[in-house]
């Protein structure tokens, strides 16, 4: 065997082992960026519960010392929470328990990042990174 025809070989060993690692290379990169998008949508998930609870707070404290159940109310939430806002959505159910009046309060709370320009949530969905967490909760006044 000639020599030209040994250098032939190892020239293209050497060319298949750099495209397996530019293949390796990218695929990491490829993960890398998955990863980072998982985790600040993570993040901003978090966020958005946190601004629906505060929600919830709110309406808690209309109803039991306000007694305000009903309309609908949305707002920016400062500090941390900042570019997230909050809707809040009272309904009132009244019903009468042995000759006694009683009135049921339902507080639904939509917290959104990217919210409309009014500040209400549900916000822009348009958006890739948009994330919301609503809660409900129900009071007995």
């Amino acid at each position: 065997m000639s020599r030209n025809r040994v250098r032939g070989v190892s020239m293209i060993t050497a060319l298949f082992l750099i495209l397996v690692i530019a293949v390796l290379g990218a695929y990491i990169a490829s993960v890398a960026t998955t990863q980072h998008t998982a985790e600040t949508l993570d993040t901003q998930g978090v966020h958005a519960y946190q601004a629906a609870y505060a929600g919830i707070q709110w309406g808690a404290f209309q109803v039991l010392r306000n007694g305000t159940c009903a309309g609908t109310n949305s707002f920016p939430l400062p500090n941390t929470l900042s570019g997230f806002a909050v809707t809040v959505v009272f309904a009132n159910f009244p019903y009468i328990e042995n000759g006694v009046g009683r009135n049921i309060c339902r507080i639904t709370s939509t917290g959104c990042n990217f919210p409309t320009v009014a500040n209400t949530c549900p916000g822009n969905q348009g958006n890739g990174y948009y994330v919301e967490r609503q809660i409900e909760a129900t009071l007995e006044r």
